[in-house]
């Protein structure tokens, strides 16, 4: 999934759950399972991508995500802190900031390189459209659930 797809996530976690204590599970937790969900991100055919595109892309995509969640958090969830929901949105978004360095850099230090083993067993890629559309669905159900419940 998109950065901006596991921010909104992280968003509405933070929102909903005051408590850090079980916010920051749910949002390590919330990665994978929004993983399992066929989508497109900017690692997607990542061997038709050369290193500077991915990282532009990926960039841009991370960019978006912070602003996304800010815009969601003072529109829809003011009363949310912003920098408890950002803690929480880099807590939803963990096992990508963990597999960047292999990704990028091709540093194969246990601890990226496990991650990147790790959240490829819950890694469901598709590619575009559909792969865009499936996640963008997924995440505003969540986000429009939250906001009316």
């Amino acid at each position: 999934m998109t950065a901006t797809g596991h921010a909104v996530i992280g968003v509405v976690i933070a929102a909903k759950i005051g408590n850090p204590a079980l916010a920051i599970p749910i949002a390590f937790a919330s990665h994978l399972l929004a993983d399992r969900v066929p989508h497109w991100d900017p690692a997607t055919n990542i061997k038709k991508k050369s290193k500077e595109r991915l990282l532009l892309d990926s960039a841009m995509d991370v960019f978006l995500s912070y602003a996304v969640a800010y815009l969601i958090t003072y529109y829809f969830f003011p009363e949310t802190n912003i920098l408890y929901m950002f803690l929480i949105v880099v807590c939803s978004q963990f096992f990508d900031w963990m597999t960047a360095p292999y990704y990028f850099f091709n540093i194969k230090l246990a601890p990226f390189y496990w991650a990147y083993k790790f959240q490829k067993m819950f890694d469901r890629k598709l590619d575009k459209p559909w792969g865009i559309v499936t996640q963008t669905v997924v995440v505003l159900l969540i986000l429009l659930f939250s906001i009316i419940y």
